[in-house]
């Protein structure tokens, strides 16, 4: 899987800016790493990306934001508070497991990651802190 370090959260901003404007609808992208990692800054270009005028939040305690204006909606979640797919499924998520006109990003996707044999349009990003400034960020999203 390729690996690309960034230097700031402006630079992360950037590569999730990238990513978006290659993303298709249909996808679910699942993130994974340390608090503070980048996953929302990620995500914050990601929708700028896909063309959404909105600044992309933490939804840690909505657990969702929709992001629309963009070529599709953007569904973010989080699952940082829910413990398991059981959780998220009780929490009336599902419908974000399969956007057929959309594009799902999940932070803590580990925590539901029992779902990931059953979402064929699964791409996975894990971000790692190397030092105070850098992040190593792990992705398989195809052609980036």
């Amino acid at each position: 899987m390729p690996t690309v370090r960034t230097k700031s959260p402006e630079e992360t901003e950037a590569l999730g800016e990238r990513m978006g404007r290659a993303a298709q609808a249909g996808w679910v992208i699942g993130l994974d790493g340390d608090l503070g990692a980048g996953k929302t800054a990620f995500v914050r270009g990601f929708v700028r990306g896909v063309g959404c005028g909105a600044r992309a939040h933490s939804p840690t305690f909505a657990l969702l934001h929709e992001y629309r204006g963009g070529r599709w909606p953007i569904f973010h979640l989080d699952l940082y508070r829910l413990g398991s797919a059981d959780e998220l499924h009780s929490a009336g998520l599902d419908a974000c497991l399969n956007p057929t006109d959309a594009v799902s990003v999940i932070e803590w996707f580990s925590r539901a990651d029992s779902l990931a044999p059953f979402l064929p349009s699964l791409h996975r990003i894990h971000f790692r802190w190397i030092d105070e400034f850098t992040r190593e960020i792990t992705h398989d999203l195809p052609g980036l």
